[in-house]
Parts: structure tokens; C-alpha cells; sequence
């Protein structure tokens, strides 16, 4: 049954309705590479094999039945641990939240039960998903299945592992600062960071902001949209939420795309071998009869907008409202940026929306003349997973945790979607992502384009080292 695993969601979605197999033998599968990988690479948590195996149970006697399923029936899936799941604990790997069993599933848990998935447990993150790398003091760290002394990234980290060793079919996560975009990089596999709203967040929390999204991941650009189609679905009581809804069979591209490429994202140090795999899979391109030219939009601002909004989100977030001992039980990154939120000002914070909207307005200017942007994901290749972060990039110093992440950050400012693409392997077989962004509201031929790019270069089929 082990083979099973390493098929596209949408492959094994077929052997399910064709009933070829069940979807207990699909979770059998599963809970066996989890069994053999997991203890290696740490991404699923809070294991709970009797819950999964009564939804698939439900999923079989409902096929049997000649009952009507859902369009996730039987994939198997791990919920990210900062969502909340009354089926599974929910830590947000916060030691305060150790033993917390959520009274009510999130709003994406809740139609992704609905739609049939048959979730197995949760998929670990850092502590409240900061930092891109995946480690907490509950489950320990999540290491990369391409090279275990290594970082999957994060904070979906645990997700884009499970995916890429084939422990689940589907995985969600979110993005806030690259969350989406980083480990789906370094595993290799596709992460959505969506137009802010497409998936709707909704219930308690600060005000709705366009930075912290709620997204996918798949092995591929339709096991993406498999799931994107159902966390998608229009819901009025998020603000942000415009209505649209992106199908689950992504259509064809029908005519050329005027493609921008920015190998530094406004001037940022990147690895050599990094910028040599994006190098390479941007000249394969102009195959497509895509015209190419190296533009970008512009950043300036960028960070300091990106920074101050995020500390001010912080620390009006619920770390904000801990007791001064339950606060210093968090990690020093989280302290610092609660510590800036509340040091801001009013003017500074007014001074980072009035920026945010200038950097909007460029953006929405830059996509009149292109219809897609490349760009690195990442700046450096998986670290090992002993760092919390890396302390250069090309020799040039990280004064903060964040520094090495800025070519995702950066993007989550202009508030346009992203996506980050398997775009070819370092000389060491690490893999490397594309980051492709898409004017405004321009999903779903963002997700055309990603699908005409994942088909010419093929570097999705490619699979980690054998585990034991």
C-alpha cells in the first residue's frame, strides 16, 4: 500500500471515486509512511489514529450506501497547528498552550471535515508560527525529508514535510511573512499564498488584516486547487472576502504572458546556488512563447512598513494579552516583536498604512505592462535545523530573524498572490522554489501560469531520499 502515497492527490481523489481503493486502505497507507518516516522527520503531531479511522470508515459506509461524498472524501490530511481542530489538540506550539483542546473547529477545519477529508492528526510549526523554521518546545523540530540535519522551513513547515514524504495527500497552512511560500520551497512542493480574503478567515482576533492568510499546499498545482476550491468558498463575514472562488480543474493558459524576473527582490544578497537554480529555470520560459525581461516593482519602504505592522499585530494579538508570566514562558523573537508593537506610536503605525497603500498603488502600476513576476522564494538553501535562523546570506550579516526572509516579506506587503513553484535542485540535491506573483486578484491565471510551468519543467516528480 506504500505506493499509494506517492501518487497525486488528484490521482489517488480518481482511485477513490472509481472505489479502486477505499479510503481505509488510503489511511492504512498512510498511517504506514507515517509510521516509518515520522519518527525521522517529526511534521505530524498529535497523532490520533482512532479518529481518522472512524472518518474513513464514515467516508466507506457512505460510498457503499450509494450516499452523496464530498470532494475531499478519503484524502488524507494533518491540520496545521495554529488551527484550531476540536478533533486533535490545538498548541500553537506555545508551552502555554500545551494541553488546549479547542471548543469549536476553524472556519478551513471545519469544511474540510465537511468535504470528507480524513484528518490523522496535526502538522507541527514554530512557536505562534514565528521564524521559517520548524521547532517548539512541545514536539521538538520538524527536519527536511531531502536532507534530515536540515530545516524544513515554517512556519507550515511540519505541512510542506508531510507532504513532500508522503505521510498526508493534502495539507492547508497559512502566510503571514512567507509561511506558505518557504517550506514549500524547501520541500518541494507548491504553496499558495492567495489575494488576501480568497480563503475567509473569520472569528476572534485583532482587526482583519491583509497580511496573515489562511492558503494550501499540494504536490502539484491541482492537488492545490483541490483543496483551495473547498477552503475557498465565499463567506460575507470576513471583510476582505470578495465572492470569487477558484475552481477545482485549473483551466489552460491561451495566450502568451509577459513575464517579469527579479533575481534579487530589490537589491537582496541570495545564495549563489539558489540564483543559479532560478537562473536556469527562468531561461527555460521563453520555451513557452512567454516573453521575459528582468523589471521588478518598486520596494522601497517595504521592510519598515513589513516590520511595523507586524509587531503592531503582535502585540494587539493574544501574546500581547498573556500575564507577565505566561509571557516570558514564550521565545525571545516573540517577546521582541511584542516588545516593538507596544513601543510604536501612533503616527508610526498611521506612517506604515499610508506606505502600504503607496507600495498597493505601485504594484497594481508594475502588472499593467507584465502578467507574471519570478523571484526567489527563498534567499539560502535549507540551514541546519540545530539554528533557529541563519546569521548571513552571501556574507552579508542578519541582524534579525527576519532578515533572511525578506523575498517573501516583501511580497506579502504589495498584497498580490504568490506562489512558490518546484523550480529545479542546488549541486547538493536541495530543492529550490520560484516565487511567482500575479497582478491583483489575478489568482487563478497565476495558478494557470504555475501549472504551465510545473508541466515544462517537471521538477514536482521528483522525490526525497529514501527514509527509513
Amino acid at each position: 500500500m506504500g505506493g499509494l502515497c506517492d501518487q497525486t492527490a488528484t490521482e489517488q481523489k480518481r482511485l477513490l471515486d472509481r472505489r479502486d481503493v477505499s479510503a481505509v486502505e488510503l489511511l492504512d497507507a498512510h498511517l504506514e509512511r507515517i509510521d516509518a518516516a515520522n519518527p525521522v522527520i517529526n511534521a505530524v503531531v498529535a497523532l490520533d489514529r482512532d479518529v481518522a479511522r472512524r472518518s474513513a470508515d464514515r467516508i466507506d459506509d457512505a460510498r457503499a450506501a450509494g450516499e452523496p461524498v464530498g470532494p475531499l472524501a478519503g484524502l488524507v490530511t494533518a491540520h496545521k497547528d495554529l488551527t484550531d481542530t476540536v478533533d486533535f489538540p490545538t498548541t500553537y506550539g506555545c508551552p502555554v498552550f500545551a494541553d488546549h483542546v479547542p471548543v469549536a473547529d476553524s472556519l478551513l477545519v471545519s469544511r474540510m471535515k465537511a468535504a470528507g477529508a480524513v484528518a490523522v492528526g496535526k502538522t507541527n510549526v514554530p512557536e505562534f508560527g514565528t521564524g521559517s523554521h520548524t521547532f517548539n518546545p512541545i514536539y521538538g523540530t520538524t527536519v527536511n525529508p531531502w536532507d534530515t540535519a536540515r530545516s524544513a522551513g515554517g512556519s507550515s513547515g511540519g505541512a510542506a514535510a508531510a507532504l513532500a514524504a508522503g505521510m498526508v495527500s493534502i495539507a492547508d497552512g497559512s502566510d503571514f511573512g512567507g509561511s506558505l511560500r518557504n517550506p514549500a520551497a524547501w520541500n518541494n512542493v507548491v504553496g499558495f499564498r492567495s489575494s488576501p480574503g480568497l480563503v475567509p478567515m473569520i472569528g476572534r482576533g485583532v482587526a482583519r488584516s491583509s497580511f496573515p492568510i489562511s492558503g494550501a499546499m499540494g504536490r502539484t498545482v491541482d492537488d492545490l486547487a483541490l483543496l483551495l476550491n473547498v477552503i475557498g468558498a465565499p463567506d460575507q463575514r470576513d471583510p476582505l472576502n470578495r465572492g470569487q472562488q477558484i475552481p477545482a480543474a485549473i483551466p489552460s493558459i491561451d495566450r502568451p504572458l509577459r513575464v517579469a524576473f527579479s533575481p534579487t527582490v530589490g537589491g537582496l544578497p541570495v545564495e549563489p546556488d539558489v540564483a543559479a537554480v532560478l537562473d536556469m529555470f527562468v531561461s527555460q520560459i521563453p520555451s513557452l512563447r512567454w516573453s521575459v525581461e528582468v523589471a521588478e516593482p518598486d520596494l522601497r519602504g517595504a521592510d519598515e512598513c513589513f516590520e511595523t505592522i507586524r509587531s503592531f499585530l503582535y502585540a494587539n494579538g493574544p501574546v500581547g494579552d498573556f500575564s507577565d508570566e505566561d509571557f516570558a514562558r514564550t521565545k525571545p523573537t516573540i517577546q521582541e516583536e511584542v516588545q516593538r508593537g507596544r513601543a510604536l506610536g501612533a503616527d508610526e503605525v498611521a506612517k506604515a498604512y499610508v506606505v502600504l497603500n503607496d507600495l498597493w498603488q505601485r504594484g497594481v502600476a508594475f502588472f499593467e505592462n507584465f502578467d507574471l513576476l519570478v523571484a526567489p522564494v527563498t534567499q539560502v538553501s535549507p540551514f541546519p535545523a540545530d539554528q533557529e535562523y541563519p546569521t548571513e546570506v552571501n556574507g552579508v550579516a542578519c541582524t534579525r530573524y527576519l532578515d533572511w526572509m525578506r523575498s517573501v516579506c516583501r511580497i506579502t506587503v504589495l498584497g498580490l498572490p504568490a506562489l512558490s513553484l518546484p523550480a529545479g535542485f542546488t549541486e547538493a540535491g536541495m530543492p529550490v522554489g520560484a516565487q511567482l506573483i500575479g497582478g491583483p486578484q489575478s489568482d487563478l491565471q497565476l495558478l494557470s501560469a504555475a501549472k504551465a510551468l510545473e508541466t515544462l519543467t517537471g521538477h514536482w516528480q521528483r522525490r526525497p531520499p529514501a527514509l527509513p
